[in-house]
């Protein structure tokens, strides 16, 4: 059985995936149109969004937004004291890993406010249109408010891969960790005396347990949603993972948490020779 076919197991109603290696889609499973929420990995896409907006100098990473001492950075990378939900914040900045929502919608309104464009309508001009991504939309927050396809969330992480809308000085920033000696959670995953993260973008660093495989390089980053979604890039082995799925997390996490590292470990024994194995 080819890797990917390990997602006929998973307790889910539908489920779609793909790798990608070297930018290029390299092999799928499932609809790759089947619409849906992203939830949470519509953060990397709207932080590559705000990105787009740094390089045509609307907004800087280092300007004030929020809190005293906050600035657009440490809300990409969950340093801005902001809770998971909710306007007031709960800490300084640059002293934990508080990962937030709300800190994602306050760099949006951010935008908003420097282009006089509604956020929504900016992640279509800088990232949806010129990858051509048109089952793609902002339903609500920039935090979790995208749907999306299989096929279109390719297009984006073949993007991340090979950048064309940045910079890929910016697209390196984005991918490496920012404040590397902060704690912090992981939701659904656990708590980590090092928790790396980039601008929109969670790093794998040391982390273990962990949601991508044991193959994985320390330099890999992606993003997992709350609806079941996941993709990961591995830059060591220039290599790709997308899964949608939709369930909940919450409703499987355990299984989850065992069937994504062993899909990953799979993807990779399969596409980069790495030391995983399809079970």
């Amino acid at each position: 059985m080819t890797a990917l076919e390990l997602t006929a197991d998973w307790p889910v109603p539908h489920v779609s995936a793909a790798v990608l290696s070297a930018g290029s889609v390299v092999d799928t499973i499932g609809d790759p149109d089947r619409v849906q929420r992203l939830a949470s990995i519509s953060k990397p896409m709207s932080a590559w969004a705000i990105l787009v907006a740094v390089e045509e100098g609307v907004v800087s990473l280092d300007q004030p937004v929020g809190q005293p001492g906050c600035t657009l950075r440490h809300l990409l990378a969950h340093a801005g004291g902001y809770p998971f939900e909710g306007a007031e914040p709960i800490a300084r900045p640059e002293t934990t890993r508080i990962y937030s929502n709300s800190g994602f919608s306050l760099a949006a309104r951010s935008i908003e406010a420097a282009t006089d464009m509604m956020f929504a309508d900016y992640l279509h001009e800088a990232i949806f249109a010129p990858l051509a991504m048109t089952s793609s939309a902002l339903r609500g927050s920039a935090a979790v408010g995208v749907r999306s396809d299989l096929a279109d969330t390719c297009r984006f992480v073949a993007e991340v891969m090979r950048p064309t809308l940045i910079h890929t000085s910016t697209a390196a920033d984005a991918e490496h960790t920012h404040y590397p000696t902060l704690a912090g959670i992981v939701p659904g995953v656990g708590r980590y005396a090092q928790c790396p993260w980039g601008l929109g973008f969670e790093v794998r660093g040391s982390k273990e347990p962990h949601w991508t495989g044991t193959a994985n390089s320390p330099r890999t980053f992606g993003h997992f949603g709350g609806s079941g979604t996941m993709f990961w890039v591995d830059p060591d082995r220039d290599l790709a993972l997308v899964a949608l799925a939709d369930r909940e997390f919450d409703e499987w996490a355990p299984v989850a948490l065992e069937a994504w590292p062993t899909l990953s470990d799979a993807v990779i024994a399969e596409h980069a020779g790495g030391s995983g194995a399809i079970r």
